[in-house]
């Protein structure tokens, strides 16, 4: 398939998932309900050698990266309350969701989703020029460090042994 025919939201997840980064800080953020509780993680942009500089991968992949955490976010949100009328186990974040969730201002990129199609999404991302990263959820627990591990291609299920010694 040519770059012309492929799909965009193909073309950003591609993008998104070439992004290679570290996670500085991390710490839990209780909400109004203390069962509630989301994630702030703190992230740098890096490269695969000592030299690579964060602003440059910023550049190129900040909109991949950013639709490849709301698309992971979006497939994990489901539906609280009154949502549950809109909610559809089988749709998906589109290009046209991410530019309604987009905007820049105050020093980044942000991506700011709440609801969207009966899906609770409770997810703010800002990528800030010099390439570090805050990535954070209300309601929606440790998630978003799992959204992490899969952008990074760690597995969170592994096979359990069948025989017994």
């Amino acid at each position: 398939m040519s770059d012309t025919q492929k799909p965009a939201e193909r073309s950003l997840l591609e993008t998104g998932t070439l992004v290679e980064f570290r996670v500085v800080e991390s710490h839990l953020e209780l909400g109004p309900d203390p069962e509630q509780f989301g994630i702030r993680v703190e992230l740098m942009f890096e490269g695969d050698d000592d030299g690579a500089d964060p602003a440059e991968i910023a550049e190129w992949g900040a909109f991949g990266f950013l639709f490849a955490l709301a698309a992971l976010s979006f497939h994990d949100a489901r539906p609280r309350g009154a949502s549950e009328l809109e909610f559809h186990p089988h749709d998906a974040f589109t290009v046209a969701d991410f530019f309604e969730c987009l905007s820049f201002g105050a020093g980044g990129l942000h991506l700011q989703a709440d609801y969207i199609r009966g899906r609770r999404m409770k997810t703010t991302v800002t990528v800030r020029p010099d390439g570090t990263v805050t990535l954070a959820t209300l309601g929606r627990g440790r998630s978003a460090l799992r959204w992490l591990d899969q952008l990074q291609g760690k597995q969170w299920i592994a096979a359990v042994p069948s025989g017994v010694d």
